[in-house]
């Protein structure tokens, strides 16, 4: 991926998110559709985190960018480069996730700020990223992300728990919704959307058919390594790799050593302790 632009750069700043169509090609994306729902550890590690109106998102979370397909997305160039760029640092792999939103049943995710996770976490300053990659199609009819342009700029909001998810405070999101534009980020597969930890965003149920999975490899700056441990890693070097990587690993799944999430020892969640 060539360089962004100064205008793509500006429009991060301001909007608190910026959307890269065809991140993947079509080759690419179809490898990355193949092998998620080829790869035994997405049932094996889903955790059911439960809306407030009883939907189930399953989420599966992972820290480590291993020797796979998903840790060499993870590293990839057009990724890593992209994050430096936006974020102004060097960037390391902070964990990698899989949201899965099955047919006719799955959940909402309420409106919340990676940042309201990620400063428990020890993280001094919000100058963290995520980017979502669309596994397949994101649309409003099976809950495709939704964000407030510009909320970034509110800095870190109150987070509690509603249902078995964090989310941020309803009243300050009500009054920001009506100040801030309302975005829906409709992905086709290989399609990416970077956000900021401090951007706002949700997503609704998945009532229709399709089902909805989602990519997410999430980056911290190596001067905001944590102060103290959690489920989540200290810096260290990103070990970053050519684009062309993706299509040499297309059939590397996880092995039975690869690691992931337990919720019920992530203190920014609370799920599982009720």
């Amino acid at each position: 991926m060539p360089a962004l632009s100064h205008q793509q750069i500006n429009s991060f700043d301001n909007d608190g998110y910026l959307p890269v169509r065809a991140l993947f090609d079509k080759e690419e994306a179809a490898v990355l559709n193949r092998a998620a729902k080829e790869d035994a550890a997405f049932k094996q590690n889903a955790y059911d985190l439960k809306d407030i109106e009883g939907g189930v998102a399953k989420l599966v979370l992972w820290n480590k960018a291993g020797e796979d397909l998903w840790g060499s997305i993870a590293r990839c160039a057009r990724l890593v480069d992209t994050m430096e760029q936006l974020l102004r640092d060097e960037v390391y792999h902070y964990h990698s996730k899989m949201s899965i939103k099955q047919p006719f049943t799955g959940g909402a995710w309420g409106w919340h700020q990676d940042y309201g996770y990620w400063y428990q976490n020890g993280c001094l300053f919000p100058d963290m990223a995520s980017v979502m990659i669309a596994v397949d199609p994101n649309t409003r009819e099976n809950g495709c992300l939704q964000l407030l342009r510009g909320s970034h700029k509110m800095g870190r909001i109150e987070h509690g728990r509603f249902g078995d998810q964090t989310g941020a405070d309803p009243e300050r999101v009500h009054e920001a919704s009506k100040t801030l534009e309302l975005v829906h980020a409709e992905m086709e597969p290989g399609d990416a959307l970077f956000f900021h930890s401090n951007t706002l965003h949700r997503s609704d149920q998945n009532k229709s058919p399709n089902p909805r999975w989602s990519l997410l490899c999430c980056y911290n700056t190596k001067h905001n390594n944590p102060y103290k441990a959690s489920h989540h890693p200290f810096y260290e070097p990103l070990e970053k790799l050519p684009d062309s990587i993706i299509k040499q690993m297309g059939g590397k799944l996880f092995t039975e050593r690869s690691e992931f999430w337990n919720p019920k020892y992530d203190k920014t969640v609370h799920a599982g302790k009720d």
